[in-house]
C-alpha cells in the first residue's frame, strides 16, 4: 500500500479559482436562499474546501426586493442591535429594514452563517445583492444558478 496516496492536500490561495455566480431571489425563502448562498461564498460545494482559506466563488443576487419569509415573520421577526450608549438598545421589525433596503436583510442573514471572524469578514465581500434585474457584472459572465 502507496502511503503517500492518502495524504490529505489542503488547498492554497494559487490554485484556488473563483468563478462568478448569479442567483435569482423572485419567491425564494430567505433563510434556505441564505444557506445556500453561505456555501458557495466559503466554498463548501468545492472538493478542495479549506476552512482557513477564502476558497468560495462570488455570488449576485438578483431580486432581492421579490424575497419571501415564512410564517408570521413579516409580522414578529426583530432584528436588535446597541449603539454602544446606556440605554441604546435599538429594535428595528423585519418590514421596516425592507422598506428602507431590501438588501440588508439577505446582507444580515448570509454574514450571521459565516465565521466570525477576519475570514468571515473576508469572505462576505464575494457577496453582491441588488434590489432588480440589472447588476453591473456582466463583464464577469457569471453561470445563472437555478
Amino acid at each position: 500500500m502507496d502511503f503517500l496516496s492518502l495524504k490529505t492536500i489542503s488547498a492554497k490561495k494559487s490554485i484556488v479559482v473563483k468563478y462568478w455566480m448569479i442567483i435569482d431571489a423572485t419567491n425564494q425563502i430567505l433563510g434556505r436562499l441564505s444557506t445556500k448562498i453561505a456555501c458557495i461564498i466559503m466554498g463548501k460545494h468545492k472538493p478542495f474546501y479549506s476552512p482557513h482559506i477564502n476558497c468560495g466563488d462570488y455570488v449576485i443576487v438578483i431580486n432581492s426586493n421579490k424575497i419571501k419569509l415564512s410564517g408570521k415573520k413579516w409580522i414578529n421577526k426583530k432584528y436588535v442591535y446597541h449603539t454602544g450608549y446606556p440605554g441604546g438598545q435599538k429594535t428595528i421589525s423585519i418590514q421596516n429594514m425592507f422598506n428602507k433596503d431590501s438588501r440588508n436583510i439577505i446582507y444580515k442573514s448570509v454574514k450571521g452563517m459565516l465565521p466570525k471572524n477576519r475570514l468571515g469578514r473576508l469572505i462576505i465581500k464575494n457577496l453582491y445583492v441588488y434590489p432588480e434585474s440589472e447588476h453591473k457584472h456582466k463583464a464577469q459572465k457569471p453561470i445563472l444558478l437555478k
